[in-house]
């Protein structure tokens, strides 16, 4: 089977950093695939040390005809059977083309404008696929595929090396400083809970923001900005808690990761969280923008560590059945072969 992915993404993202785990797991089986991807030079490099044929592209706007010509050029070369796209813009630029099963994949409520010329959809959660189906799409053609993550461990990031006490109870938030991850709410919630410190491990738009808003709550001094990292897992391993505060989250990526990690959560009751935890048993939950509600479920695992640890547990048990590498992508597999038949 050939296989040509198509991701159009930002610097950096969740999705984009599930599409090159993606891309490596599948060169490891007997699949061939192509990747083009949007300039990125420390992701091309990342995925051609692993063994990716990779090719970048521009991927600009409506007028970009030259990468569309450099698509329809690369299928003709390759002769795939799939087409992989990644999200809207790959999706939009990717040509109907005879012969070939084009599948796009979604990690949010997109507008389905941009997939019309799919085969198949692929939703990395039930809600989403429910969404798909509810506007217009047959069951059939959809299907719900889970994000994995990696599993290895990595030595603690080294808390004097951020200022931090060794006994302090830290707190880690990751992901873009975007107004939807609703970092601010998490300071907040930090400001009014004395001695816990906070790592912001992430950038974007609002980093600026960010800074000036924790010293207006008076969480500066306890909050470290460290910015974006590619080695997530040294921080897992530093901290006692993952918030994942989002005003919107389709699935919650950074909660599987931390779960992989043997990491307690906490989240907010958005969509993505809301599928994955449940509340008391493997997590625990509290209602959209309330800080108040999330200071109270952190003072709730600063002060029960037995309760934190079991969190922790159960959380692993259910990345261990359903979010490993080799379960989704034998899932993958398995669809791929279906569609092809």
């Amino acid at each position: 089977m050939k296989l040509m992915q198509v991701m159009a993404g930002a610097p950096f993202g969740g999705a984009e950093e599930f599409f090159v785990r993606m891309a490596i797991a599948l060169q490891k089986t007997n699949i061939k695939q192509r990747v083009l991807i949007r300039e990125n030079w420390k992701r091309a490099d990342q995925l051609l040390k692993s063994g990716v044929y990779c090719s970048q592209l521009r991927f600009g706007g409506k007028l970009d005809f030259f990468t569309r010509l450099a698509i329809k050029n690369q299928i003709r070369k390759f002769k795939p059977d799939i087409i992989f796209s990644w999200m809207n813009r790959a999706t939009l630029m990717c040509p109907a083309t005879e012969g070939v099963v084009h599948v796009g994949r979604l990690g949010g409520y997109y507008n389905l404008k941009y997939y019309d010329h799919c085969d198949y959809l692929i939703a990395n959660t039930e809600d989403i696929a429910n969404y798909l189906v509810n506007n217009g799409w047959d069951r059939d053609r959809v299907q719900f595929l889970p994000n994995f993550v990696y599993a290895k461990r990595a030595p603690s990031a080294d808390r004097s090396s951020f200022f931090t006490p060794e006994n302090a109870f830290l707190i880690l938030g990751m992901g873009r400083f975007h107004e939807n991850k609703a970092f601010d709410l998490l300071l907040d919630a930090v400001a009014k809970i004395p001695d816990v410190y906070l790592w912001l491990v992430g950038d974007g738009p609002l980093k600026k923001h960010l800074e000036e808003y924790s010293e207006k709550v008076g969480v500066r001094p306890r909050t470290r900005f460290i910015g974006w990292t590619h080695q997530p897992e040294k921080f897992f391993a530093a901290a006692d808690l993952l918030v994942c505060p989002s005003r919107h989250e389709p699935l919650g990526n950074v909660i599987i990761e931390a779960w992989a990690q043997k990491l307690a959560v906490i989240a907010s009751e958005t969509p993505g969280p809301q599928s994955l935890i449940r509340h008391g048993e493997n997590g625990l939950l509290f209602p959209i923008d309330d800080s108040g509600g999330l200071r109270d479920a952190i003072n709730v695992l600063a002060e029960n560590n037995q309760l934190k640890e079991q969190l922790a547990f159960q959380a692993y048990q259910d990345f261990e059945g359903n979010y490993n590498e080799n379960v989704i992508v034998e899932k993958y597999i398995q669809f791929f072969n279906r569609i092809t038949r």
